[in-house]
């Protein structure tokens, strides 16, 4: 009997954790709740949602997206709420502005430089193989093919 109630009182504050109970007037507002606190970042915990998060701010933010979509403001209202109070990071995908736009568009210029970089790397292999001593790129002025002409008689007569 006394190991039971030792386990009980183990266990029993893991059950005692706090849970947002919102009340809402439909399902539509819930799912929106949902929907929002899932999209929205946690500031503090980096990369986790405010529906996921166990931080205090995160429940400030869960209860005033809930305070918001029971008052009736549409989802774009309480967005801008939040990246008013807490900047682009509460986004997981920030908007195109000047200050995403490398977030949104350079991995494409990084791909599209790398391409470039491998194709003139190539072009360039194709060309020093073409040009290749003792081939046709090597072009004689007359002079040149006299010249030669007179060395290679030279070196046969001796």
């Amino acid at each position: 009997m006394s190991r039971l109630l030792m386990l009980l009182l183990l266990v029993a504050p893991f059950s005692w954790s706090a849970i947002d109970a919102y009340e809402f007037r439909s399902s539509a507002d819930e799912a929106r709740f949902q929907q929002l606190t899932a999209e929205l970042r946690c500031p503090k915990c980096q990369n986790q949602n405010i529906a996921d998060s166990d931080s205090p701010i995160a429940k400030d933010l869960r209860r005033e997206v809930y305070r918001m979509v029971d008052s009736g403001a549409p989802d774009t209202e309480v967005i801008d709420f939040m990246v008013t109070r807490y900047g682009d990071f509460v986004l997981y995908r920030p908007k195109v502005n000047s200050q995403t736009w490398f977030l949104w568009y350079g991995p494409y210029l990084l791909l599209g430089l790398g391409a470039l970089i491998i194709l003139l790397i190539v072009y360039t292999r194709k060309a020093n193989r073409r040009a290749k001593p003792g081939g046709d790129n090597l072009a004689l002025t007359s002079d040149e093919r006299a010249r030669l002409d007179e060395l290679l008689k030279k070196d046969t007569k001796a």
